[in-house]
């Protein structure tokens, strides 16, 4: 059976009142249904929230009473698009770092490659932190490691568009992880399930009055803990993961 190509916009917000106004302008232009999955904020970026609900009505809140980080958000999102019958969710940052004149390309992707996921492959410019810059080829090593493949070209990447159905039967099936390492641990298992992936390059830049709550040495821990609970899960697999270079 074949469902209708249904998309949305998925926003998971922490604090980021002073960037999510213009975000929001950019997307009136052309709107899709667009969810604000508010992750505890504090009031001031509570009341934007509810600012631009009562503006734009295609805009729809959703809000988690306490910050239990980017992954419970997106989890919380994921699970409420589903519900309302969509069939796909663009996920975009509200830090304001991602190109929203790539959205429509995002979009056209996913609707000529319905089963899969279409993943942003960032293309950065000089503003991007060292740090993060480089955690990254740790985690692309980790990933591929943990696939046996090449597909995921980035698994920090935030752009992207989730196939709902099989992210909310993942979420509902499995405790993921519910910071910044559940970006990497639904890539790597919607892979084992054998989601393709499809790639799309994007600039990507990190304004210098941006607001991320990225926290360095502990998000980069849990990351590194997740791709190790991560690859004890691969080796049961790993038969499966190697016949598909010969399937």
């Amino acid at each position: 059976m074949t469902f209708p190509f249904k998309p949305c916009i998925l926003i998971p917000v922490y604090n980021h009142e002073q960037p999510l106004p213009g975000i929001v302008a950019h997307l009136a232009a052309d709107p899709l249904t667009c969810i604000l999955v508010d992750d505890g904020s504090r009031p001031a970026c509570a009341e934007v929230i509810r600012g631009l609900a009562a503006r734009y009505p295609w805009l729809q809140t959703l809000r988690l009473d306490t910050n239990r980080g980017k992954g419970a958000a997106v989890k919380a999102g994921i699970l409420h698009a589903h519900d309302l019958g969509y069939s796909h969710a663009v996920q975009i940052d509200a830090d304001g770092q991602h190109n929203l004149n790539d959205l429509q390309q995002f979009i056209t992707a996913a609707q000529a490659n319905p089963q899969a996921l279409v993943l942003g492959q960032p293309i950065f410019d000089a503003s991007i932190p060292k740090l993060r810059y480089y955690a990254r080829y740790l985690t692309q090593i980790w990933v591929i490691i943990n696939t046996l493949s090449l597909q995921i070209r980035d698994a920090m990447c935030g752009y992207r568009v989730y196939p709902l159905a099989a992210c909310a039967q993942l979420i509902r099936g499995v405790d993921l992880e519910e910071r910044m390492a559940f970006d990497v641990e639904i890539l790597v298992r919607l892979y084992w399930q054998g989601l393709p992936i499809v790639s799309m390059p994007t600039k990507v830049g990190y304004p210098q009055d941006g607001v991320s709550h990225f926290r360095g040495w502990e998000d980069n821990l849990r990351i590194s803990l997740t791709h190790a609970r991560l690859f004890f899960g691969m080796l049961p697999r790993l038969p499966q993961l190697l016949a598909r270079h010969w399937s």
